[in-house]
Formats: C-alpha cells, sequence, structure tokens
C-alpha cells in the first residue's frame, strides 16, 4: 500500500506543476510520517547532506564548469567546423557530419539541450538546403542531442556511479561502445533516407587546405578528450581530479589562447555551473529522503522476491527494466530518474545476474531515450523553441530515430560486450 500510495503522491505533485525536488521531498516526509517509522527530522537532513558526501560526485561540477566554458568560450564551435569540413564532402556528408558533430559535442558540454542548440543552429541551414525534409532534420538534430547523455563524460553516469558505488572511470569506458553503435545505425538510417529520396552528395574536391586550418583552429580543444581519457586510464588522476585539471584548462584556452571569453564572462559561465550543480544536487538530496521510504518499508527485496517467485528468465527481466525506464524516462530527467530508480531497480538486475556497470549503460541509453520521447522529452520543446515550429512536427520527426534507438537499445541489452568490452580490456 505504502509502495501505491508513493506513486500516487509523485504523480499527483509532478500534475499540479511542483518542483522536482520539492516532489521528492513532500512525498518522501508524508509517507514517512505515514508509515509511523519514528525518524526525527534531524536524522533525515543527516541523511540529505551524507548522500551528497560522495567523493565521484565532485566530477559534476567540474564538468558542467568545464562544458560551459568551453560552449561560451569557441572551442565548440570551433570543433563543429573542423567536424564539417573534415566530413561534409562524404557521401550524406551533412547527415554523417551532424551524427559526428553531436558525439564530439556532446562529449565536450555533457549537455543534450546543449548539443541540440550548438549543432541545431550550424548544421540545419545545411540539412535543408542539401534537400534533406524539414521533419527529417528535426528528427535528427533533436535525437542526437541526447547522445550527449550516453557518450562519457556523462553526468548521468557519474550519478549512477556514485549512487550504486561503482566505477565512474569504467562506466566512462564502457560508455563509448554503445555510443558508436547508436552512430552508425543512425548512420545506415540517414543513408537510407538519402538513396529513397535521391538525395545526392554535394559535388566538389575535399579541401586539405581547409582542412589543415580547421585542424590548426580546433587543435586546442581536441587536447579536451586528451586530457580527459589519458588522465583518467594512465592513472595518472581519477574522473573527479580530471574534471577539475579540464575546467583549468579550458580557462586557460578559452582566455589566454583563444581569448573569446572575458573574465566578466568567467564569472557568467560560473554562476551558471553554480546553479546547475545547485539544480542536480538539491535533486540528489531530496530523493535521497524518499529512497528512505523505500528503504523502510523494504520493497527492493519484496520485488526480488516477487520476480523469483515467478520464475522469470534473465531475458524477461531485463525486458521488463527496459519498459520501466523507457517510460519512466518520458517524464523524469536522466539525473532525477537515476538517483530514484537505481535503489529500487539495481537489486532486481543484481538478482538476474546482470552486470552493475552494463546495467548502468542499459539506464543511460533507456533515459536518453527519453529526452527525446513524447510527452516531456526535453529535447523535443529545445527544438520547438530553436526553430519556431509546432511541438507536433517535431515529435513526427523523431518518430523514425525513436525506433533506431530502440534496435540500439536492445542490441545493448542483450550483448553485454558491447558495453563491457573495453573496461573488461583494459583490466
Amino acid at each position: 500500500m505504502i509502495s501505491v500510495g508513493a506513486t500516487l503522491i509523485v504523480i499527483l505533485l509532478l500534475i499540479l506543476g511542483f518542483p522536482l525536488w520539492l516532489v521528492f521531498l513532500s512525498a518522501g516526509f508524508a509517507l514517512l510520517t505515514l508509515t509511523g517509522a519514528g525518524i526525527p527530522p534531524d536524522m533525515l537532513a543527516s541523511r540529505m547532506f551524507s548522500s551528497l558526501n560522495v567523493y565521484a560526485l565532485l566530477a559534476v561540477p567540474g564538468f558542467i564548469f568545464a562544458a560551459e566554458l568551453m560552449v561560451r568560450g569557441g572551442m565548440s564551435n570551433r570543433l563543429i567546423n573542423w567536424v564539417t569540413v573534415l566530413l561534409g564532402r562524404v557521401p550524406g556528408g551533412v547527415p554523417v557530419t551532424t551524427i559526428v558533430a553531436s558525439e564530439v559535442f556532446g562529449a565536450i558540454s555533457g549537455s543534450s539541450t546543449a548539443t541540440v542548440a550548438g549543432i541545431g543552429k550550424v548544421l540545419y541551414p545545411g540539412l535543408r538546403q542539401s534537400g534533406y525534409g524539414e521533419r527529417f532534420s528535426l528528427g535528427l538534430i533533436t535525437s542526437m542531442g541526447a547522445i550527449a547523455v550516453i557518450v562519457p563524460p556523462s553526468i548521468t553516469m557519474i550519478l549512477y556511479g556514485a549512487v550504486a558505488s561503482v566505477s565512474v572511470g569504467d562506466l566512462f569506458l564502457a560508455g563509448i561502445g554503445p555510443a558508436i553503435l547508436i552512430g552508425i545505425l543512425i548512420t545506415l538510417y540517414c543513408i537510407w533516407y538519402a538513396l529513397r529520396h535521391s538525395i545526392t552528395a554535394e559535388a566538389g574536391k575535399w579541401d586539405a587546405a581547409a582542412v589543415w586550418r580547421e585542424t590548426k583552429s580546433a587543435a586546442w580543444t581536441l587536447g579536451a578528450p586528451v586530457i580527459i581519457f589519458g588522465g583518467i586510464y594512465s592513472g595518472f588522476f581519477t574522473p573527479t581530479e580530471a574534471s577539475m585539471v579540464l575546467s583549468i584548462y579550458a580557462l586557460v584556452v578559452t582566455t589566454c589562447i583563444y581569448r573569446d571569453l572575458s573574465f566578466k564572462g568567467v564569472w557568467e559561465v560560473a554562476v551558471e555551473a553554480a546553479l546547475l550543480t545547485g539544480k542536480i544536487f538539491t535533486i540528489v538530496a531530496a530523493a535521497s529522503v524518499f529512497s528512505v521510504v523505500l528503504v523502510i518499508e523494504n520493497i527492493p527485496d519484496t520485488m526480488v522476491e516477487a520476480l523469483t517467485g515467478w520464475n522469470m528468465s534473465p531475458f524477461m527481466i531485463l525486458l521488463m527494466l527496459n519498459l520501466i525506464l523507457l517510460i519512466a524516462g518520458m517524464f523524469m530527467d536522466p539525473n532525477s530518474a537515476i538517483v530514484v530508480l537505481v535503489p529500487l531497480l539495481l537489486p532486481i538486475a543484481v538478482a538476474a545476474g546482470i552486470d552493475m556497470i552494463h546495467f548502468g549503460i542499459i539506464m543511460t541509453v533507456n533515459l536518453a531515450i527519453g529526452m527525446f520521447t513524447p510527452p516531456f522529452g526535453l529535447n523535443l520543446f529545445v527544438s520547438t523553441s530553436i526553430f519556431n515550429v509546432s511541438v507536433g512536427k517535431v515529435v513526427r520527426g523523431v518518430i523514425p530515430f525513436i525506433l533506431v534507438y530502440l534496435v540500439s537499445l536492445l542490441v545493448i541489452s542483450y550483448v553485454p560486450d558491447i558495453s563491457l568490452w573495453i573496461p573488461n580490456a583494459l583490466k
């Protein structure tokens, strides 16, 4: 009964438009009162603070600050220009450029909505001028923004690592294979679309001089992934330390080398990064109160016992978990869903023999799909605002890409090596 009550309270508060952190906090306190658990308020406050006292969470403000610096300081634009001049003449050049640029931009920004905005403003006109339909162009840009949730360094992965107590570095490595797989499958769909609609690549020679010019311009930006992955996997520093080193690197490059960002701009970036970090940490702390209800009511263990009693195969359990996560992703942002659902679903996954790193990637991909899935996919509304089109038009555009992502999700879910081969190879 308590679990049903928790669900009804959360749904009611969400419908009424309450902020997500207040939903979790209110529902948690209300349900603890109803259960008569007798937990004193100061203990709940201590629980909220202890939920943030996790070393891995220190990487969140570091990567957010670094990403904001690189986006505002011109590093991301140089990266997009480099990818465009490098791939613009290959068959299906503009969609392929959009896909690759989204993957790389996502690794720089770590933000799905920022990827939609940054890539969309630059490449949407090129897609339309090259003969690609409005729906296709809207769908490609809106859906590829979600790749930022999957490619490392992903804030969602950092939160999963903190909540599930697994290696963030291994999660970063595990995200590489799925991100590449999604990129390949969407590329194949784009090629099929171009052939079906008789859209040919632009004629012209590959401009080596332009490639060299843009490579030199983007050289300092291309150093960012080297710092992240080279430092972490050489053992020189942890992911948290890497976020701080990257912040200093981005600060020096944007202010002293490119000089596209003033010190006033740095202050504005710091304020924006602090506000976003505060929002994420507030949700994490509030969700920790809600998770106390789950622990007191022993809901995760009860669910595991029920599934064991049903004699469900690991295949069916994994399918059920995917359906739950897909539905949750339609209504919640990835970071909120992670802190609420991991304590509930991870015991089920472990009982089914699913690797914890693999399950982290499954969760991440599911929640990434939710970023552009109706009714509340945030990317849908970002595209509506940027391109001044109706939500319905964007939704019709993303439907084929949702199907491609779902195919990718099935492969990622049932072929664990796609996620685990890189972390296992480097152990």
